[in-house]
């Protein structure tokens, strides 16, 4: 009877355990809600789109300031793109809780921050010196910064461990590079931008197509780049050779939507999306969904997901895909699978075992090509693969409900013996 008692409660804490991991998430625009002094660092972390970089990652520290610390900085009126830039200088790439704050080893811990992981920052300043002095007082400046340490810790906001803490210290970091103007979309390099994140295969190719133009006349009026990753858009090149003139235009036009589309509104837009290949007759149009934090395009051929941010600052959005997308305009859409044959209702009965010693009929041939391929291009085994990358956590219904159903055969158990 104490074996088994021991057993249930060990499932009972075992399936606990399971149902909290499987729905911790963290959201920084409703953390901060529920503190109203910081209700401006909050708008801009949302205005800015650094909420969403936030909330996808773990690991990680929001150093907020309160509206009183945020008013010299709103007074140099910067653009929103510079703005981002000293935000991002405030969110640290590691966990530091108000324990580890105040047992940081030797005194001093280095700190890399978004700024830093942006590649917008040079040599050591997107990096942040975090330095416990006595008194137990904690004070943060840049890795660059000459004076003495301009900010201190004043609070722990909020903690999830390790997962994200958000900390108040007294003022805004000084950083002339993240301050610095910062080009607007219409003066950025659309294809220099794709080659430095991992995109540089499709930029290439872009460069090389009239679709270029299409895509830099787009900017101003509101553009949303999908680009495919170097290793996806290599696998893919065999194809794209066979292509038309036009059809290499469509394809690469295909990547990309006239209007202005941020994650946020791509999550809650999900739908119908037509491209800059759309006209008339020629549809060219793509299916937005999402499941939780990741976001699909979904074609009649291909489904493809957006595995990262390369650029969102309104109105230009560039999104990495592990996929390149395919229309049915230009490739074979995928066949409806035929439904499963129902069960033979006497398959054991004396005459079918007798049967059962017969060579099974040879497999159909597999001759035709696949759905994803022109009529005379090689195949793509890979077509529907799909790859998983990090973000916010996100509920998994099937393992609570996993976790709930131990935690009733466990009180069960209990009740019994």
């Amino acid at each position: 009877m104490k074996l088994l008692s021991s057993a249930a409660a060990a499932a009972v804490g075992f399936s606990l355990a399971l149902l909290l991991c499987t729905t911790e998430a963290h959201n920084i625009t409703r953390i901060l809600a529920k503190h109203p002094q910081f209700s401006t660092f909050n708008h801009y972390l949302t205005t800015t789109h650094l909420a969403y970089e936030i909330n996808r990652r773990q690991t990680i520290t929001v150093c907020a300031v309160d509206n009183a610390g945020m008013s010299d900085l709103l007074s140099k009126h910067l653009s929103i793109y510079a703005m981002k830039n000293v935000l991002s200088f405030h969110v640290l790439l590691d966990y530091f809780g108000a324990k580890k704050l105040h047992q940081i080893t030797n005194g001093t811990a280095l700190a890399a921050t978004i700024f830093q992981a942006t590649g917008s920052a040079s040599g050591s300043s997107g990096f942040v010196n975090i330095t416990n002095v006595k008194g137990g007082k904690v004070v943060f400046s840049p890795a660059d910064y000459d004076g003495p340490p301009p900010a201190k810790f004043i609070k722990s906001v909020e903690e999830i461990p390790y997962n994200i803490s958000v900390i108040q210290i007294s003022t805004i970091l000084p950083s002339a590079e993240a301050e610095a103007p910062t080009p607007g979309p219409s003066q950025m390099n659309l294809t220099s931008l794709m080659s430095a994140h991992g995109c540089k295969v499709f930029a290439e190719t872009l460069l090389a197509s009239p679709a270029e133009k299409t895509f830099e006349d787009n900017v101003d009026g509101g553009l949303t780049i999908f680009c495919p990753g170097d290793d996806a858009m290599k696998n893919f090149l065999p194809k794209f050779k066979n292509l038309t003139a036009d059809g290499k235009q469509s394809l690469l036009e295909y990547h990309g939507v006239p209007i202005y589309q941020s994650i946020s509104s791509l999550k809650s837009n999900n739908g119908v999306m037509n491209t800059l290949a759309t006209d008339g007759a020629k549809k060219y149009d793509f299916t937005v969904q999402n499941d939780g934090e990741d976001v699909t395009l979904k074609t009649k051929v291909v489904t493809a997901k957006i595995t990262g941010t390369l650029v969102d600052e309104q109105p230009l959005a560039i999104f990495s895909l592990d996929k390149v997308l395919l229309p049915k305009e230009l490739f074979k859409a995928a066949p409806t699978p035929a439904p499963a044959p129902a069960p033979d209702a006497d398959a054991e009965s004396p005459k079918h075992s007798k049967d059962k010693h017969k060579s099974p009929p040879a497999p159909e041939s597999s001759a035709d090509s696949p759905a994803d391929s022109p009529a005379d291009g090689p195949s793509d085994d890979s077509a529907d693969s799909t790859t998983d990358d990090n973000g916010a956590g996100r509920y998994n219904a099937g393992a609570s409900l996993t976790a709930v159903f131990s935690i009733w055969f466990a009180f069960k158990l209990l009740m019994g013996f």
